[in-house]
């Protein structure tokens, strides 16, 4: 089991979203890189930020930062810590967590909502990985 937020999960992740077929094919065409930022709560104390660099249905780069503002991705997708784990145990739909504030989403929004079905995958695939929450 990896611990989220780590860098052992983040490599985990791009390993998985990588060997995601339903990924590939869903985000073919997509270009852009995010910064996955979790917010303190009662169980985070701190903010973490994780990246991914995101092309033609590929993870590129995925790595913890040592802070947001260390990449100036084209797309920051923040929330709670406590809303992670509930993205991630499929209790929050992405899209859905955007649109009833649960996230924010700071970049073109038109942009990933068209591509909702990679984001989708995206999150499908996380929940796929042996995760340990604090």
């Amino acid at each position: 089991m990896a611990k989220f937020p780590s860098q052992e999960w983040v490599d985990l992740f791009k390993e998985s979203l990588n060997q995601n077929k339903n990924y590939e094919d869903a985000a073919l065409t997509w270009e852009g890189d995010f910064v996955f930022l979790i917010l303190p709560d009662e169980t985070l104390k701190a903010p973490v930020a994780l990246y991914l660099d995101l092309y033609h249905g590929k993870c590129r780069e995925a790595r913890m930062l040592s802070s947001p503002e260390e990449k100036s991705a084209a797309f920051i997708y923040q929330g709670p810590y406590g809303n992670w784990k509930k993205l991630i145990g499929k209790e929050i739909d992405p899209i859905k967590g955007m649109l009833t504030g649960k996230f924010k989403l700071k970049g073109q929004a038109m942009k990933v909502m068209s591509y909702t079905r990679a984001a989708k995958e995206l999150v499908e695939t996380a929940t796929k990985i042996p995760t340990e929450f604090d």
